[in-house]
């Protein structure tokens, strides 16, 4: 099997995401990487790691935008930042950061409540090309005009073209903005917790898998968030129903913002 052989070879574990989200890329790889058949695309990726890199970019594909629902951000705003503020510094993951978009939504959100300049915050993604694009800070031009509607429905208290500056044939956001960001590999699937933390936010990363998968993260969420640290989840994930929503009270049930329960 290829997700099996893949782990084997080169330590991806993607044995637990999703069967319908697994085929529908695996189909797109195929075609694109010219293979008939999924043995034949196996065999090509085992004997060649640029195929592989090539075949990481379709199992990992990031949809993501800046300030994407806007009330998650806006509820941020309201509900965590404040407590944030009682910390004398703040560490803050965002976990499955693709891209980069929402690694810079937060921190403007963070810039704008004060709390930037004293959170480190940790962007972690299994993908090295995203994570290379998420550090460059670059995004297309024509994206610019939702992210700013995106932007101001979240509570923005600036015009949003202040954070960023056309160049490189795109939109380059202010490098102020990830002085204190670590950009780093880490995988959700095989890799543990790496260091405590005041928020976490992973969004739209855990549709993509099991049941098992997702307790395992929560898990390792659990194990990583401060005493009474915060969580933020995807619009169509959820913590109620799995192994750890007894240690999870519900800050903002339809932003998906949960706090760690007290012991």
């Amino acid at each position: 099997m290829l997700v099996e052989a893949v782990y084997l070879k080169y330590n991806y574990d993607f044995r637990d995401y999703t069967g319908a989200s697994q085929k529908r890329r695996v189909l797109v790889a195929l075609r694109e990487l010219g293979c008939n058949t999924v043995s034949a695309l196996q065999e090509r990726v085992m004997h060649d790691p640029a195929a592989f890199a090539r075949l990481l970019q379709y199992l990992t594909i990031p949809v993501t935008e800046m300030f994407r629902d806007p009330d998650y951000y806006a509820a941020l705003r309201t509900q965590v930042a404040p407590l944030l503020k009682t910390y004398p510094s703040v560490k803050v993951w965002v976990a499955g950061c693709s891209t980069g978009e929402e690694v810079y939504s937060l921190a403007i959100v963070l810039h704008e409540e004060g709390l930037l300049e004293r959170a480190m915050i940790y962007a972690t993604d299994i993908n090295p090309e995203s994570l290379e694009a998420a550090r460059r800070g670059v995004f297309a031009l024509d994206r610019m005009q939702l992210y700013t509607e995106n932007y101001q429905k979240a509570g923005g208290r600036r015009a949003f073209s202040d954070y960023y500056t056309a160049a490189y044939g795109g939109a380059r956001f202010d490098r102020a903005l990830v002085e204190n960001v670590t950009f780093a590999d880490h995988s959700l699937a095989t890799d543990s917790v790496f260091s405590e933390t005041h928020f976490i936010s992973c969004r739209n990363v855990m549709i993509y898998f099991n049941r098992r998968l997702q307790d395992r993260v929560l898990g390792l969420f659990h194990e990583s968030l401060c005493h009474r640290g915060f969580l933020g989840l995807g619009s169509k994930e959820s913590i109620e129903f799995s192994a750890w929503a007894s240690r999870f009270e519900v800050l903002a049930r339809r932003e998906k913002l949960y706090r760690k329960a007290g012991a």
